[in-house]
């Protein structure tokens, strides 16, 4: 890692940023021919193998022929990282200098400068935080690490525990409700969560699912994805490789494929529209159902596409891949967060936080 590289990184990352950011890095590599097999290279790295992240300063490293680098925890995915660029030493900023002290924090995203994921070039549109804040910060990482937890599992570790959490967190689940599948009615939804949260509110299992939210001393809540109070019925599904999965008008869903009948009915039949339109909606209710009620599949996936040649044993996958990309294209990672026990040290105040010093998971 020489300087040349970083001083080049640098100037391809102002270049970037300048024609829009990671966003448009297609953009940017068709506009500008000149730049070298190296330099393209470079900047296609950044937008596949970026990390983003909220992170704690652990120690100035001793400058070196790159120049300064920091070394800093992510309290999102627990990873230390070497990282450039946070500050110029010809003019630092006050922000910059404000980062290099030892204990601060930074929100940020990394982009790599080598293979091995060694160097990191801080991206340049990074928000710093004083130790004073250390509170505020960890409240940032629980909430990142929370809403996408796959952030969480580019640490390999954290994603062999997230598998183990998730398998004990839907045990108890099935334990408390008699299955691993519910239908609510909406209304009713967060507060019967709720109750079995407030019973595990003890537990040490530091396993959050994508619908839940923690509080500063580590409470799971349950919490309706946005626009569901519209629907009737919510489905509750806690599956074992897709995890916990939160659907609407499951009721209505259920009832249909129960009598082949209703697919005639606009209401019902929009339903399964809207499962098939929708990616963000797993294929997992639809092979449930599928499973479930394997004599009436056919009719209705028949009525509703207007297909009568459709058969679920024969066009069921392709049906599924074509409409849910997002689904296949995605790496099956575990279905909860698994928190940094550094993030919540820092959540719980200065005596946890002295507890549990920087770089403890």
């Amino acid at each position: 890692m020489g300087p040349e590289l970083i001083e080049r990184a640098i100037q391809l990352r102002q270049e970037l940023g300048g024609a829009g950011g990671l966003a448009a890095t297609e953009r940017f590599l068709g506009a500008r021919r000149d730049l070298s097999r190296a330099d393209r290279e470079l900047v296609l790295d950044w937008d596949g193998n970026n990390v983003r992240g909220v992170f704690e300063v652990r120690a100035i490293a001793r400058r070196d022929s790159a120049g300064t680098a920091i070394v800093a925890l992510n309290l999102v995915d627990d990873l230390d990282y070497r990282v450039y660029g946070l500050v110029s030493q010809a003019s630092p900023a006050a922000h910059a200098r404000a980062v290099l002290e030892q204990g601060a924090f930074f929100a940020a995203t990394l982009l790599p400068l080598a293979e091995d994921d060694s160097a990191w070039l801080a991206s340049g549109d990074e928000v710093t935080y004083p130790k004073a804040d250390a509170r505020q910060v960890a409240r940032l990482a629980i909430d990142l690490a929370t809403r996408e937890p796959d952030l969480v599992f580019r640490n390999q570790e954290k994603a062999t525990q997230g598998w183990a959490y998730m398998r004990r967190d839907r045990e108890e689940f099935i334990a408390f409700f008699g299955g691993d599948e519910l239908v609510l009615p909406t209304g009713e939804a967060e507060g019967r969560l709720n109750s079995y949260y407030k019973m595990r509110r003890d537990s040490a299992l530091l396993a959050r699912g994508r619908h839940r939210a923690v509080s500063d001393t580590g409470e799971t809540t349950f919490v309706m994805p946005d626009g569901f109070f519209e629907f009737e019925t919510v489905g509750i599904i806690y599956d074992e490789l897709d995890g916990f999965v939160v659907v609407p008008e499951y009721g209505m869903l259920h009832e249909m494929f129960a009598d082949p009948a209703l697919a005639a009915e606009p209401a019902h039949a929009n339903v399964l529209r809207a499962y098939l339109r929708e990616d963000t909606i797993p294929p997992l209710p639809l092979r449930r159902m599928a499973a479930r009620f394997p004599g009436n599949v056919d009719a209705v996936f028949q009525r509703v596409l207007g297909n009568r040649s459709f058969a679920w044993e024969r066009n069921g996958a392709s049906l599924l891949k074509k409409r849910k990309p997002g689904y296949f294209a995605a790496e099956q990672t575990p279905g909860v967060a698994v928190l940094s026990d550094r993030a919540m040290a820092l959540a719980r105040g200065p005596a946890a936080a002295a507890a549990a010093p920087a770089g403890t998971a």
